[in-house]
């Protein structure tokens, strides 16, 4: 049975990597008082302890407007603290799985994005987690870096529960039209951690997951209002009426087809997934 240690295990992801099956892999999920990403100590400590046969690595600086405040922070939780893993999982020939974000891209162009293609982020959160991703890259060994897009879940703070919150407090909500992505629900991204993290036999790089389809946050909230009843009045806005700190990318959809191919994978639409969580919800 191979072992893995789940790092930002009391984080969104990490939680729900705690309630998929974990089939044949021993899942342990550590919080950030157990393994520090900021200390080469603290990783090495439990290295040793539990001889862990993959990390994966869920711990990120995910503020993305702070994070314009506090690059430094975010750029310790982002891009220092993955190249420390993936040093320490090279050295050792521990697998690391890290995961990353569509926000590496600039959003310019309308063209579902593949793997390869030219990364440009916008604002600080997007180029430290590209910081991360190359410091990673540089030690090689088993490595797969899977960027993931617009995290929902029942667990944590995500764009779900802040709709159905408000939706019990406001009659009508201004929504975002003009930033195109695709909803993900984590617990499908879980599983598909599971499914890679078990396998025998293991193809390593940078890949994209999110699942299937293409929305505004206007269509997100949408479909939130439409499956659980709320009565809400939902008006489209263009990102100019509701200014950020940090510029989104206008356009964020990932092409799938690289992990589909090389991990047999079948993705479910994003609307289904939401039928799911907020059934669970």
């Amino acid at each position: 049975m191979k072992r893995a240690l789940v790092i930002g295990g009391n984080g969104q992801l990490g939680q729900c990597l705690k309630n998929v099956d974990p089939g044949s892999l021993e899942l342990i999920p550590l919080g950030s008082e157990e393994a520090n990403i900021l200390e080469c100590s603290s990783i090495v400590s439990v290295l040793d302890q539990y001889k862990p046969d993959v990390i994966i690595n869920c711990a990120a600086y995910t503020a993305v407007d702070l994070a314009e405040d506090e690059p430094l922070k975010a750029a310790a939780v982002n891009a220092q603290g993955p190249e420390l893993l993936a040093e320490l999982c090279s050295r050792r020939g521990v697998m690391l799985i890290h995961i990353s974000t569509d926000f590496v891209f600039g959003g310019s162009t309308p063209v579902p994005l593949v793997e390869t293609d030219l990364t440009e982020p916008l604002g600080m959160y997007g180029k430290t987690k590209l910081q991360g991703e190359e410091g990673i890259l540089k030690w090689g060994g088993k490595v797969v870096i899977i960027r993931t897009s617009w995290l929902y879940s029942e667990y944590g703070n995500n764009f779900v529960k802040t709709m159905l919150r408000l939706g019990k407090e406001r009659e009508r909500l201004e929504i975002v039209s003009d930033q195109i992505g695709t909803p993900t629900y984590a617990m499908d991204l879980a599983e598909t951690i599971v499914d890679i993290a078990s396998r025998p036999d293991q193809t390593y790089g940078v890949f994209h997951y999110s699942n299937e389809g293409v929305a505004s946050w206007y269509d997100f909230a949408c479909a939130i209002f439409r499956m659980t009843g709320l009565k809400v009045r939902v008006a489209p806005i263009r990102s100019s009426q509701f200014p950020t700190k940090a510029t989104r990318p206008k356009f964020s959809v990932m092409d799938k087809s690289k992990i589909k191919d090389v991990y047999g994978l079948s993705i479910p639409h994003w609307v289904d997934s939401l039928e799911k969580c907020i059934k669970k919800l």
